[in-house]
């Protein structure tokens, strides 16, 4: 440990507000909208940041989450983080990162939790050698290069699944279409009805970071897994939506979980596969539903007036059996996700501590 030194976060980085912005104030694009959590909010036609960017989340549930980007993006709810001389993107990220639950527990605001700038800057930490920053960054990486691989497998199962269900459900070329009378404007056999009628959402549970442990079952918000308990109040599979902050953004969680009180949850299909609503559940656009304000939301009413297609129980269960194998796969991949990231998140404060010695 030569040569490391204690110094304060802001000695090593410079902060930068992002740019108010809500989903009205801008076209539908291939810029994602960064506002806290794993994915982004929504996707726009400009972008206010390229390259390398590191990204506190501000406010909400989210808050102190640290993110890595490499691609053009649009920061609003939230901080970019930049490096100083000599400190590279990449050991940034891992710094901060190793501070994250330091930021979350250190959450300002009774309303709305939110971390400031002078928070970020005031953490003290222990600076490596140069060395020993490329080092830690190289070994950490390694893992982060298997999880975004895994991630873009997971992502192009999902799309298979959901051209699928685009092609059965939307266009109507589902198997025996030829064949099939269109009455009142759906195929015979269909059904125009109610979401209710085919699932029930609930709203998640309070759980504030401080409450968090290191425990096996994951915390969902509204965007993302945000941390992990103990306990799980839901069974396995379900589905989490945002409720406010992130509006549209859906997860499928194989695992026993606790839904976080930011999102909606899902764990009653009436009698339908959990595959299929959730491919059900993507070609509906919940950010029309936004019931305004200054942070987008929703409320179970107004999810209780959407309409659906249900198409025949016997062509719901032929898609089932299709995309099930793709499902099967996304879910292996989401367990070694989660042990990966488990076994970086076990050695990021070893290495920065330096109790792992990497100056070898």
């Amino acid at each position: 440990m030569s040569k490391w030194k204690k110094v304060k976060l802001g000695e090593i980085l410079q902060i930068k507000k992002g740019d108010y912005i809500t989903k009205k104030d801008a076209r539908e694009g291939i810029y994602p909208v960064i506002l806290g959590g794993k994915e982004p909010a929504y996707y726009i036609d400009k972008y206010n940041h390229t390259g390398k960017a590191i990204v506190v989340s501000r406010s909400g549930a989210s808050a102190g989450f640290v993110s890595f980007w490499n691609e053009p993006i649009f920061v609003t709810d939230g901080f970019l983080i930049e490096p100083k001389e000599n400190i590279t993107f990449e050991f940034l990220y891992y710094a901060l990162k190793s501070k994250q639950a330091l930021l979350h527990n250190a959450q300002k605001g009774a309303a709305i939790p939110h971390v400031t700038p002078l928070l970020i800057s005031d953490i003290d930490f222990l600076l490596p050698n140069e060395k020993s920053r490329h080092r830690i960054a190289t070994i950490l990486s390694r893992y982060d290069s298997l999880i975004e691989n895994y991630q873009k497998q997971i992502k192009l199962l999902e799309e298979a699944a959901r051209r699928l269900y685009k092609e059965w459900f939307v266009d109507l070329h589902f198997p025996g279409h030829e064949n099939t009378k269109i009455v009142d404007g759906v195929p015979e056999g269909w059904e125009k009805t109610d979401i209710n009628r085919v699932l029930t959402f609930h709203r998640g549970y309070d759980l504030t970071h401080k409450e968090f442990v290191d425990g096996p079952y994951p915390v969902v918000g509204s965007t993302s897994i945000i941390g992990n308990h103990n306990k799980y109040k839901i069974e396995g599979p379900g589905i989490v939506t945002g409720r406010s902050g992130s509006l549209g953004i859906y997860q499928l969680i194989w695992e026993n979980f606790w839904p976080h009180n930011t999102s909606l949850y899902i764990s009653d299909f009436k009698g339908h596969d959990v595959s299929y609503i959730y491919c059900m559940l993507k070609t509906v656009d919940f950010t029309s539903l936004n019931s305004g304000g200054a942070i987008p939301s929703l409320n179970r009413n107004t999810l209780s007036n959407i309409s659906v297609l249900e198409p025949t129980m016997v062509l719901q269960e032929s898609f089932s059996k299709e995309v099930t194998p793709m499902f099967k796969r996304q879910k292996m991949l989401q367990s070694q996700i989660r042990l990966l990231t488990e076994a970086r998140d076990r050695l990021l404060p070893k290495l920065m501590s330096g109790k792992i010695n990497v100056e070898c």
